[in-house]
């Protein structure tokens, strides 16, 4: 395999915090404090389900500036679902494209049976290609 080659998986955040769907936000809320991030994987109802995803700005627009209050509102009422999965052997390259087409900020990494293995931000990515230039031909 070529090491010029930075795929998702390379760069992804591997520890995955989750909440339920039925949780209030102001337990996400608690739970992004607790582990210092923005965004926190949503369980599926069953096998059939698709996961969720809620974030800090999903948050900020559908309960605060809409002065909802916080612990009356459920994780599924501002959720996003389904999300954007990406293979961790996708390319970085490719990955930016699809986010930045779509106007995502992050996507749910994933392995070849489709389980979760973490979560990729633009940042992640962007930072990473910017200190590690690929050689000519990327």
């Amino acid at each position: 395999m070529n090491r010029d080659i930075v795929s998702v998986g390379d760069v992804m955040t591997g520890s995955l915090r989750t909440v339920g769907r039925m949780d209030t936000v102001a337990q996400a809320i608690e739970a992004m404090r607790e582990a210092g991030v923005s965004s926190l994987l949503v369980e599926r109802r069953g096998p059939g389900d698709e996961f969720g995803l809620i974030t800090i700005a999903d948050i900020a627009r559908e309960v605060i500036a809409r002065d909802r209050p916080v612990e009356r509102v459920n994780v599924y009422e501002v959720m996003a679902k389904p999300v954007l999965t990406l293979p961790q052997e996708m390319q970085t390259k490719y990955a930016v494209r699809l986010l930045v087409r779509f106007g995502l900020s992050r996507a749910l990494v994933v392995d070849v049976s489709r389980t979760p293995v973490g979560i990729v931000t633009l940042r992640d990515m962007v930072l990473r290609l910017g200190t590690n230039p690929p050689k000519a031909g990327y």
